[in-house]
């Protein structure tokens, strides 16, 4: 059995690779209704957890709490960083994990999938990450699903997996004068834009960016505010578990709406229903669509008629891009170029399907900023050195950085960080530390993890750092005493 799996925000969508199709699972919802998506939610009660429908099904009942938006824990979580999950701090990896597995059963058991499962046939996944994920991020990721019992065949950034899904639906829009696509992704937390040449079947990622704290949450968030605000009441006063269900609500009423919808209706927790006109709300809202817009031109090579010049569409999937002012906005700036999915929600899991069959050779953009915090001045300033740029290809066999130089001390320190760009000289925004990873130059530092660190006398060994960027997106480093041939390789979580 071959999946792929879209991990989203608010909704986990799998789509199966079956003998040239590539159809979407549903799964036993509410009402015995058939869904095309599972809730990415968890519900705990004391030690008791449960996830996807089982979960939503706890929403507003007494005794349960429900955590919303999984996914976001991980924007900012190591593999050893743990979360809150009801009363206890769970590891990251096993809140993942649980939720997968979850998931699985339900796949196998509550779920129309066309194909059956032998007894011993692995469950093989292609799986998807934002672009801008870091390596714990993606380490994370890999893990939980191989604890939950799948098959990890590939981990695909989503706005490439997305690319893939419109090579196969448009391909006849691929001229040899347009050959790019930029892939515009607004999912339930999360925001990618990538833009994506296509030709002879090679997908190259030119450029991307994206935001990991935008997308649908923030427009429910939005709808909340201005229904408190038409209560005159004052949002702060909500109880977490209260917030949590008249978020729920807020967006189950924001997927109602169409670009005729004037009026929304917001039933508040005190038997009160107020009323938000969909004007308010996509005024509140334009700021964040626009946030999405100055990153999706900063990815475009020039401006006006030259950015344009090669773009084939403009292609718009993820669940929150169904709110109308998205589409309003992006018309407004691509005209006719803009293409939106048939399956918003679905594009990402479909071309992860379509990828076991028809994968092009992609080669990736890395994304982020990698680089090492070093004293400056015997340990009066510190400095931010970048040894991994944004800019950086990565693909095949991975790319690969090198530093050689003499060691001053006895012990090296390195604390190695991802963010998402530098400003001044010194990183800023989702800041991500490796930790403090200690490498002994000197022999008779390494019986002793914590040998005091001090200057050496004369010239240290000769040391390389090596640092690659492996196919799946995670850093990998090696540092190596070249006099001696002591060398450890480090890679984070792992």
């Amino acid at each position: 059995m071959r999946l792929g799996i879209d991990f989203g925000t608010t909704r986990t969508v799998v789509a199966v690779c079956d003998r040239g199709n590539f159809p979407v699972v549903g799964f036993d919802g509410p009402d015995d209704a058939v869904v095309d998506w599972w809730p990415t939610v968890a519900a705990v009660r004391g030690d008791e957890v449960l996830y996807g429908w089982e979960a939503a099904a706890k929403l507003g009942v007494r005794g349960w709490s429900i955590v919303r938006s999984l996914k976001r824990l991980l924007a900012t979580s190591g593999h050893a960083d743990t979360v809150k999950l009801g009363r206890d701090r769970l590891p990251v990896v096993e809140v993942v994990a649980g939720f997968l597995s979850a998931l699985r059963r339900d796949l196998l058991e509550r779920s129309n999938l066309p194909v059956a499962l032998a007894d011993d046939e692995p469950i093989e996944a292609m799986i998807a990450v934002p672009a801008g994920a870091t390596s714990a991020q993606r380490f994370v990721m890999l893990d939980a699903f191989q604890l939950a019992g799948f098959k990890v065949v590939g981990l695909i950034n989503e706005p490439s997996a997305a690319g893939i899904e419109y090579a196969h639906r448009y391909r006849k829009t691929l001229t040899s004068q347009r050959e790019d696509v930029l892939v515009y992704d607004l999912g339930g937390g999360t925001f990618d834009v990538s833009l994506v040449r296509m030709a002879d079947g090679d997908h190259r990622v030119l450029a991307h960016a994206g935001d990991n704290h935008l997308g649908g949450d923030d427009f429910d968030a939005e709808l909340l505010r201005l229904a408190m605000v038409a209560a005159d009441r004052d949002p702060g006063s909500l109880g977490e578990d209260e917030r949590v269900a008249l978020l729920e609500h807020c967006r189950a009423q924001k997927e109602r709406l169409t670009p005729n919808t004037k009026k929304i209706s917001v039933d508040l927790d005190d038997d009160r229903t107020v009323t938000v006109t969909t004007a308010e709300l996509y005024e509140a809202c334009e700021p964040l669509v626009d946030r999405s817009l100055e990153a999706a031109m900063r990815v475009l090579p020039g401006e006006g008629d030259e950015a344009l010049e090669h773009l084939a569409g403009v292609y718009v999937v993820g669940g929150a891009s169904d709110l109308p002012v998205v589409a309003r906005k992006l018309k407004e700036v691509f005209g006719r170029r803009v293409k939106r999915s048939a399956y918003p929600s679905a594009s990402t899991a479909v071309g992860l399907a379509i990828a076991f069959e028809e994968a092009p050779k992609l080669t990736e953009r890395f994304s982020r900023t990698f680089g090492v915090f070093r004293e400056l001045r015997s340990g009066e300033d510190v400095a931010f050195d970048v040894l991994v740029t944004p800019d950086a290809e990565v693909g095949g066999e991975g790319a690969s950085w090198i530093r050689r130089y003499r060691a001053a001390h006895n012990v090296g320190c390195f604390r190695f960080a991802e963010c998402d760009r530098i400003e001044d000289g010194l990183p800023v925004g989702d800041l991500l530390p490796w930790g403090e990873i200690r490498f002994a130059f000197d022999p008779a530092a390494r019986e002793d993890a914590q040998a005091p660190i001090h200057r050496l006398d004369g010239p240290g060994p000769l040391v390389e750092e090596r640092y690659r960027v492996l196919p799946s997106g995670i850093v990998e480093v090696e540092i190596t005493d070249l006099d001696s041939g002591f060398s450890q390789q480090y890679r984070l979580g792992a």
